[in-house]
Parts: structure tokens; sequence; C-alpha cells
């Protein structure tokens, strides 16, 4: 058994058998995936879509507010939401593992020992880590072929560093070419949901007050009532409300649909939304503004960012 590997699609790891990690993180989607947000157990629906885990080991933190600060930590969260995974506790999952003969065979050959949830977390985290993608026409091109991309993606990526101004927040440089700043930021996508501003301006009074605690981070997270929030649920700095994690835009052209709650259906709608200015909101962080792009130059965009679709694994044990 590739014990690393092997947890990524076993749906034995969720309380009903149905629910894998791979369910989110598919690898047809870029480990991403396809619909606005995740589905747990039960047809559960969360708040939040699933970001892609190519080149998470690289990430500063995790998850769209980055409450969990390693692999490791983000891979115990999942499996013992309730509207994801669903398993009651790690204790429970440990117990339904240690019935399973392989993954017994599999723990002492690996660890030379029994089964944990903190080798159940380095396990899946190990396989992430072997998630790397690169080699995308960009590369190619950044590297000196002139031929590797089009006219219109050379336009798209002058526009990127230019009059578009994306890198401002999607970082691109020698020591870090995964263009994202991985920081946190209000661009508005928040104020889709009806009652933000007032579910906001509690939030700020009762941080001002002290009165929030860190409670069930993660199922807050999400929560549909409360994940709006997004970076404020980890931070409690009024600052942070509805900000969250710059994403990166290697292999975007494969995650749709975009944005934390889905709400961008195509790479097109996203240059929209931030051609526009994003959504006005007393937290919208002060780098929005109008572009004023033209058609072309929002095609030239998009061409640019098809380039950045890099190579990466794709023999990976079957889905269970």
């Amino acid at each position: 058994m590739n014990l690393e590997g092997n947890f990524i699609f076993d749906k034995r790891l969720s309380v009903d058998n149905t629910v894998a990690c791979a369910t989110c993180h598919d690898p047809k989607f870029a480990f991403a995936e396809n619909k606005k947000v995740s589905e747990g157990v039960g047809g559960k629906k969360g708040a939040r879509n699933a970001p892609t885990v190519l080149n998470a080991m690289f990430f500063e933190q995790q998850f769209w507010d980055g409450r969990a600060p390693t692999l490791e930590e983000q891979a115990k969260q999942p499996i013992i939401n309730p509207i994801e995974m669903g398993m009651p506790d790690h204790d429970a999952v440990v117990k339904k593992l240690k019935g399973i003969p392989e993954y017994v065979e599999a723990f002492k050959k690996v660890f030379g020992g029994e089964i944990t949830i903190d080798r159940v977390a380095q396990a899946i985290a190990a396989f992430e880590r072997t998630l790397l993608t690169g080699n995308s026409p960009f590369d190619r091109f950044i590297a000196g072929d002139e031929n590797a991309i089009s006219e219109s993606a050379k336009r798209g990526w002058q526009l990127f560093q230019g009059k578009a101004r994306c890198i401002t927040c999607h970082e691109f440089n020698r020591s870090n070419p995964f263009f994202t700043d991985n920081k946190y930021h209000n661009i508005g996508v928040a104020m889709n949901k009806e009652g933000f501003a007032e579910l906001a301006k509690k939030a700020e009074q009762l941080a001002k007050q002290g009165r929030l605690d860190k409670r069930k981070l993660d199922e807050l997270a999400l929560d549909p009532a409360f994940s709006e929030l997004g970076r404020f649920l980890v931070t409690f700095n009024p600052k942070d409300i509805g900000a969250f994690k710059t994403p990166t835009l290697r292999n975007v052209e494969l995650t749709a649909p975009y944005m934390h709650d889905g709400s961008e259906a195509t790479l097109m709608d996203v240059i929209e939304f931030y051609n526009r200015g994003g959504n006005a909101n007393p937290n919208l962080s002060g780098e929005m503004r109008p572009l004023n792009l033209t058609d072309q130059e929002k095609q030239d965009l998009v061409e640019f960012l098809k380039a950045l679709t890099g190579e990466f694994p794709k023999d990976f044990p079957e889905n269970k």
C-alpha cells in the first residue's frame, strides 16, 4: 500500500465512507474542485470553494483564512468537520483505521509503530508535498523562449505587471514564483452575501469589546453565517473582516469557479470583477480601484493566465 497517496483517495476516512480528500481536491481540476463550494457527507454544503493543493508546501499558511500554519494541521481538520468528512473526533478516526488491516501493516512499515492522528496527518502532508507543478508555457517564456506563449499572452503579462496591477498582490519573483503574496485582502467578494454588512459591524463591535473567543474555529469558518468574516475569524482584528488569502494563479485555468466562494464562473468574470474595482465596503483593500481595461486588454489577461498552466503528476491510486 502507498500509505501517503492512498489516504487522499480513501473514502473510509469519512464517517459514512462517501467522501475522500480527493472528493474536493480532484486531480482532474488541478487538485481543486469544479463546484462553487465543497460538498461533504450527506450532501452538506460548506461556504467555501476548495483551493488547489498543488505547490501547497510553499504556502506560508493553509486555508482561505490561514487558520492552519502547516500542511499537517490542515490535514487534521476536514476529517472531523461535521459538514466535510464528519468523523466525530480524532480518536474515532484512529479507531476506525486500526480496524483496517492494511493500514495497521502500512503504519508499522512506514512509521515503525501504531496508528496515531499525528501520523495520519504526516502521511497526508507527505503526499501533498509531492504535488509540485511547473514548466508552464510562461515559465519557458520567462526563461528565454520567446515562442513559448502567444503575442496576446505577452501583452497580458505586461498588463499584469502594469495597468491591471495584478502583480501587486499576485507577486512573482525569483524567491516567490507562485503568484501570491501569501497575505489577506478584502476585495469585496464577501459583500455578495446578504446581511454581510450587519455581520461585519457586529463582529467589529464584539472585537472592540473583547467578547470573542476562538471556539470551534474550523466549524465557524465553514458556517455560512460566519465564513464571510474571513481572516477576522483567526485574528479578531477588525481590519481583517472580509479578507481572504491571495490564491496562487498557477494552473488557474483548470480550477474554475473562482474566489473563496466560487462566485465567479470564468477567468473573464474574475477580470471583470477586478476591472470594476471589486465590491465597495468599509474594509475594502486600498489596492482595489477601477482599472478601465479595454475588451482586448481583458482578453490578453485571460490568455496570459492560461499560459500559467504547468505540468503536474498524473498517476495516483484509484479513488476508492
